[in-house]
């Protein structure tokens, strides 16, 4: 792998010394190529390295396979970013139907919401798969209920599912950084941002399980909880 590649990927937490994904895939550092900003005159320098190390690092992910990509994660769940430019230097996501059930479910229920927010629903939705009292695939969790809801009127636990409207991708940009979202959370990334959630809901209701279950954090317009006495490990 070229110095080019291992330097690109050294990025991510910013240039403090802070180590990113890329430096966890292929190791190496930018000793000596980063300008610590001493005063006012080491700015214009310090713009011209930033933007240079980001079209780097976008070139370096692109030459690496998603395989690959998807791998090390797997194994360093850890190097996950919050970060817009993190996600946009990752190649375009696909996957299976489970991985396309939970990236539709980032698009309608979350599209709108910080990145943070966004991995946080994610959350969500793996704890619930991870738990014996929930459906044990990404797809069953995602649309538990909305047969039922279409037949008679029940209850759809993500109001997409069962809103009665067309699942329609119109905005391309906001599905491809789901997507990506959707497949870093399925191969591992750490889960660290909802204490174990089960649930979420908008600020702009108040359902009745939100008065029983233990708040476990707020993220964006959502707040989440998790419902007491659920295990999130299957036996």
């Amino acid at each position: 792998m070229t110095g080019l590649v291992r330097a690109a990927l050294r990025r991510a937490k910013g240039f403090c010394g802070a180590i990113g994904l890329g430096a966890v895939i292929f190791g190496g550092g930018l000793a000596g190529t980063l300008v610590t900003a001493g005063g006012a005159s080491a700015d214009d320098a310090i713009g011209s390295r930033v933007a240079s190390l980001i079209g780097q690092e976008r070139a370096a992910l692109s030459s690496v396979s998603p395989d690959r990509v998807r791998q090390l994660i797997r194994r360093h769940g850890e190097g996950v970013l919050y970060d817009d430019t993190f996600l946009q230097a990752l190649p375009a996501a696909s996957g299976s139907e489970n991985w396309r059930c939970l990236a539709t479910a980032l698009y309608f229920e979350a599209r709108g919401e910080s990145i943070e927010g966004q991995f946080a629903v994610a959350e969500v939705i793996l704890n619930r798969v991870d738990s014996p009292a929930y459906p044990d695939t990404i797809c069953n969790v995602v649309y538990q209920g909305a047969r039922a809801a279409r037949a008679n009127g029940g209850g759809c636990q993500f109001s997409f599912a069962c809103d009665g409207r067309p699942e329609t991708i119109r905005e391309r940009r906001a599905y491809d950084r789901v997507a990506k979202i959707a497949r870093l959370m399925k191969d591992g990334a750490p889960r660290v941002l909802t204490q174990g959630a089960t649930h979420f809901h908008t600020r702009a209701v108040n359902p009745r399980w939100s008065r029983q279950f233990p708040r476990t954090a707020e993220i964006g317009g959502h707040l989440f909880y998790r419902e007491p006495g659920v295990l999130l490990a299957r036996n």
